[in-house]
C-alpha cells in the first residue's frame, strides 16, 4: 500500500521546446525545477508516474544535518536553512518543523562513533550535543531504555514527504514551469554528440539541457545511452501508526527502530539498516564497486531473487524510442511492506515505550532506495554527453537534503557559483573510482 501523496494536476499540453527539461519529479527534480524557474528559466518537469510517487514520499521525513557523511554535511546545512523558509516562500505546507532530532543507544560502538562524528562536525560549525546517560534518559521520558548516552541536534527537524515534493512542484509552476505526469521520458535525442531533446511517450521536447533525477531508474536510463552509473537498490519497509501519545515532537532514533512525529498525530516508523537486496543484472554489473559497502552493511541485509532480474530499473532492458519503454510498463515502484519488519518495528517500539505498546498500523509501505557505492549522490554534469546533468543516488537520505541538492543542481546547470563545493558529487568518480569508498556515517 503506497503512502498517500498530495495530488497535483498536470498541465494540458507538453511544450514543443523548453530551455531545461527535468526528468523525474521527486524531491530532487522538483526542487531543481523550483530553483531554476525562480531564476527565470523555462522548465518542463516530467514524471513517468505522479509527482513524489516513489521514494520521495516513502522516506522517514527527517531533515537532518546530524550524522551526515562529512562530504555531504555542507549541503545538508544549506538545506536546513532552505527548509526553514520554504513553506512561507511557497505559500504551501511542507510540514517542516524545527523540532530537533535525538539519537540514544545502549551500544558502546554506536556511542563511540557519534562522539567522533560530533567532534569532526564542529569543524563545519555544526554543533550537536553529546548526551550523558542521564541526559539521554531526560530526553526520552517514558522510555524503558537503559541508555549509555546519545546525541541531540536542536536545529534539525522533520517534514511531511507526502506534502513537500508536490508543494515544490506547484511552486515551480507558479514561477512558469510546466508539470507533466504520466509522461515517461523514453530517452534523449542526440545530435552531434550533444543533447538536442527529450523523447517522451507523448512526443519530443526540444532542449539542449536535461537534468535526470530519476531515482532508482537513473542507471537504466543512462545505460540506454551507453553511460555508466553505479547504482544499487535496497528494498525498505516503513509504516505509519494511528494517532498516539507524544513521546517526541521530532525524530528519535533508538536501537533497531526509529520514529518521527507526524502532523496527523501518529508516527512514521522505520528500521535503520534493514532491507532486501534482490539479485539483478545491474547488481552484477556493479558488484565490484559495491563490495566495500556490502561488507559494511551485510548484517542488516537479506538477499533474494525476484522480479528485479527480469523487469524494473535493475534489469538489462533495451527498447526503441518509438515503442513502449520500461518506464511506462512500471509507472510507480510500489513494493509491498515486509510484514516481518512491520511486526518487529511494533514490538521494538512497545519494548522501548510501554505507552506505545499495542499501537495500530494506519498503513505500511515498501520503497526502493537508490544507492551509490560511496553513499553520497551524484549532482553533476555528465562530461561524455554535453547537455546532460544528473541528480540521483541519494542512498536513502535525499529528502532532507533535497532543497540544497536542487539548488546545487540549478547552480551547475545555470553556470552560477555553486552553494557548496560540487567536487564530492561529481559524475566522474563513477568512472575513474577516485574517492569512491564505502559510505561514512549517514
Amino acid at each position: 500500500m503506497s503512502p498517500p501523496v498530495q495530488p497535483v494536476v498536470s498541465d494540458e499540453k507538453l511544450p514543443p521546446a523548453a530551455e531545461i527539461v527535468v526528468i523525474g519529479a521527486g524531491i530532487a527534480g522538483s526542487t531543481a525545477a523550483y530553483w531554476l524557474a525562480k531564476r527565470g528559466h523555462r522548465v518542463a518537469l516530467l514524471d513517468k508516474g505522479v509527482i513524489g510517487g516513489e521514494q520521495s514520499s516513502r522516506n522517514w521525513g527527517w531533515c537532518r544535518q546530524q550524522h551526515r557523511d562529512l562530504r555531504e554535511l555542507p549541503l545538508a546545512m544549506k538545506s536546513l536553512e532552505f527548509w526553514g523558509e520554504l513553506s512561507r516562500e511557497l505559500g504551501a505546507e511542507t510540514g517542516f518543523r524545527r523540532t530537533g532530532l535525538t539519537y540514544v543507544t545502549d551500544r558502546p560502538d554506536d556511542f563511540a562513533q557519534w562522539e567522533e562524528w560530533t567532534l569532526k562536525a564542529r569543524e563545519y560549525q555544526m554543533h550537536s550535543r553529546v548526551l550523558s546517560p542521564a541526559e539521554a534518559t531526560e530526553l526520552t521520558p517514558g522510555s524503558t531504555g537503559q541508555w549509555i548516552g546519545g546525541v541531540h541536534s536542536p536545529t534539525d527537524g522533520r517534514a511531511e514527504p507526502s506534502l513537500a515534493g508536490p508543494a515544490l512542484a506547484e511552486g515551480a509552476r507558479k514561477l512558469g514551469a510546466t508539470l507533466h505526469q504520466n509522461c515517461a521520458a523514453r530517452g534523449l535525442d542526440i545530435e552531434g554528440g550533444k543533447v538536442a531533446g527529450v523523447i517522451t511517450e507523448h512526443g519530443i521536447v526540444r532542449t539542449r539541457t536535461v537534468l535526470l533525477a530519476g531515482g532508482a531508474w537513473s542507471s537504466l536510463f543512462c545505460r540506454r545511452h551507453d553511460l555508466r552509473l553505479a547504482q544499487a537498490s535496497v528494498r525498505s519497509t516503513s509504516f505509519a501508526t494511528v494517532a498516539a501519545p507524544e513521546v517526541t515532537g521530532g525524530g528519535l532514533s533508538m536501537p533497531d527502530v526509529t520514529i518521527r512525529r507526524r502532523l496527523d498525530g501518529g508516527y512514521t516508523v522505520g528500521l535503520g539498516g534493514r532491507g532486501l537486496v534482490e539479485l539483478s543484472p545491474q547488481g552484477l554489473l556493479y558488484a565490484r564497486q559495491f563490495w566495500p559497502t556490502f561488507r559494511k552493511r551485510r548484517a542488516g541485509l537479506t538477499f533474494g531473487i525476484g522480479r528485479s532480474f527480469l523487469e524494473g530499473p535493475e534489469s538489462f532492458a533495451n527498447w526503441s524510442f518509438d515503442l513502449e519503454s520500461p518506464f511506462e510498463r512500471q509507472r510507480t515502484l510500489d513494493p509491498a511492506a515486509d510484514p516481518v519488519l512491520v511486526e518487529r518495528g511494533l514490538t521494538r517500539l512497545g519494548d522501548h515505550y510501554p505507552a506505545l505498546k499495542g499501537l495500530k498500523v494506519a498503513h505500511a509501505w515498501g520503497g526502493l532506495i537508490d544507492s551509490t557505492p560511496d553513499g553520497i549522490p551524484v549532482i553533476s554534469a555528465v562530461d561524455p554527453l554535453p547537455g546532460l546533468f544528473l541528480s540521483t543516488g541519494y542512498t536513502g537520505h535525499g529528502f532532507g537534503i533535497g532543497p540544497g541538492a536542487g539548488r546545487l543542481a540549478a547552480d551547475l546547470i545555470a553556470g552560477d557559483p555553486p552553494i557548496v563545493d560540487p567536487a564530492p558529487f561529481r559524475y566522474s568518480r563513477m568512472i575513474d573510482g577516485t574517492d569512491l569508498g564505502a559510505p561514512g556515517m549517514m
